[in-house]
């Protein structure tokens, strides 16, 4: 049985009567067995909403099949699913420019095995974490991004997250802003993390203007990009409380954590096949 493969469906669509039954009895027609299920309805907008997770009793190379056909079934239902399995693991692309702190944390949690994907790529802007990247294994690609320069360095990019056949690209802290264009046709997600001060104190120096301000939260957003700068859903946050006893200094160590932290959860949850995004929402079942 530990062979075997694992399949994870993300299916969404109207409410309806018997939808837990049915796709329980479409699964145990075919010899699977149901390994965890989890459901939410969106009262406001009657929405159903299921993860379901299932060992496969589909033989060597049939499970490309089941997918299809459970994609097929579900449509049958009036629901969109998404289907994925654990001998497919993603490939991930992380994009950095010089801050550091999401990239080490990633790159460590990578090395020690707590993602079900493969970080295969550094591609940054800056070539300052070149020699940092080759000391985990990573390949790092360097593209500098001007203003005069940043449609044909996006051509570049995509041109590379096409060749290294990105599933899953992560900005770690990347600090230039992905064209609407770019997304249109990276043809994967994209996570974004940033601090949550945004817009109250946007800028270079959002810290400084928070401690000004003598706030009492800190947080971080970890969201999927879209052409609506930092509007896209958001799939993970957290935040941390602040005294007066605390300074500029202590607010970018703290905000740090909570980016590294935040990032890794919400890029581990999508890796897990666990966020369901829609409209400008998710569902992020436990």
């Amino acid at each position: 049985m530990s062979s075997a493969t694992t399949l994870v469906a993300l299916l969404h669509g109207p409410d309806q009567p018997g939808l837990v039954a049915k796709v329980a009895g479409w699964i145990f027609a075919r010899g699977g067995n149901i390994l965890h299920a989890d459901q939410h309805r969106d009262m406001e907008a009657g929405v159903f909403f299921q993860r379901v997770e299932w060992i496969s009793a589909a033989g060597p190379g049939q499970t490309d099949r089941e997918r299809t056909e459970f994609t097929a079934f579900a449509a049958s239902l009036g629901m969109q699913a998404r289907v994925s399995d654990n001998s497919q693991r993603p490939r991930v692309v992380m994009l950095v420019s010089k801050a550091d702190h999401c990239f080490h944390d990633l790159a460590l949690r990578w090395q020690m095995g707590e993602f079900a994907g493969e970080l295969v790529a550094v591609l940054s802007n800056h070539p300052d974490l070149a020699e940092t990247a080759r000391g985990y294994g990573l390949p790092y690609h360097v593209i500098p991004v001007t203003a005069a320069t940043k449609a044909e360095a996006e051509a570049r990019q995509l041109a590379l997250l096409r060749e290294l056949k990105a599933d899953l690209v992560v900005l770690a802290r990347y600090m230039q802003v992905l064209s609407a264009d770019l997304l249109d046709a990276v043809g994967c997600p994209v996570i974004n993390i940033h601090h949550s001060f945004l817009p109250a104190f946007a800028g270079g120096r959002p810290y400084h203007q928070a401690h000004a301000r003598g706030v009492k939260l800190i947080g971080a957003t970890a969201h999927y990009a879209t052409r609506d700068l930092d509007e896209g859903p958001i799939i993970h946050q957290d935040v941390g409380r602040v005294t007066h006893r605390h300074g500029v200094e202590d607010l970018i160590r703290m905000g740090r954590d909570l980016e590294k932290r935040v990032l890794a959860q919400a890029v581990r949850w999508h890796l897990d096949s666990r966020v369901l995004a829609y409209g400008n929402k998710t569902v992020v079942f436990d």
